[in-house]
């Protein structure tokens, strides 16, 4: 019988684990209070997970090289982010700079793209684990980021896009208060 048809090739079959969003080279990984609590509820999630698993091992049933991926992906998962949550450094905002754009400002502002005047639209800047998340959080190194920090309200920044200048008028900046 032709090899092709045959099951013996599971073990070889690779595993990939998806990488986490990457820092870029030498930046700070920076969260925000629910950024860490999102990467630790996500570690409580992946601990319970490999119990689980760990637990199936027992089970005559359990497909034991199935098992084993499982238990492989949630492995390095559990490396990834205990490295993550290792490296993380929780920002807060300085007492008297609430109306400067720092990382977890809550910017609103509008931009203006050969003279038409967009809606007006609200970013949150976040680190990159919690970015992406929706539309409105920002990775604190994305590209739109990096114009709007250290603005205020009322300034003005131009950046580059593919279709032209983009001019970026801040309206307004605001900051989580503590839970």
């Amino acid at each position: 019988m032709n090899k092709a048809f045959t099951k013996d090739d599971s073990s070889n079959d690779l595993v990939v684990v998806p990488e986490r969003a990457p820092l870029p080279p030498g930046v700070p990984n920076y969260v925000t209070g629910r950024g860490m609590r999102l990467l630790e509820e996500e570690r409580e999630q992946l601990v319970a997970q490999r119990s689980q698993l760990n637990a199936a091992e027992m089970d005559e049933g359990t497909d034991t090289e199935e098992h084993r991926k499982q238990l492989g992906v949630v492995n390095k998962r559990l490396r990834d982010l205990t490295e993550r949550i290792a490296t993380a450094r929780l920002v807060t905002t300085p007492e008297g700079q609430e109306q400067i754009v720092r990382f977890g400002a809550t910017i609103t502002y509008r931009s203006i793209l050969e003279d038409v005047v967009s809606e007006v639209r609200r970013i949150k800047l976040v680190g990159v684990d919690e970015a992406g998340e929706n539309a409105s959080l920002v990775a604190f190194c994305a590209p739109i980021a990096k114009a709007l920090l250290g603005q205020r309200p009322g300034d003005k920044v131009s950046r580059p896009t593919q279709t032209g200048d983009e001019v970026l008028e801040i309206l307004d900046v605001g900051y989580e208060t503590a839970k």
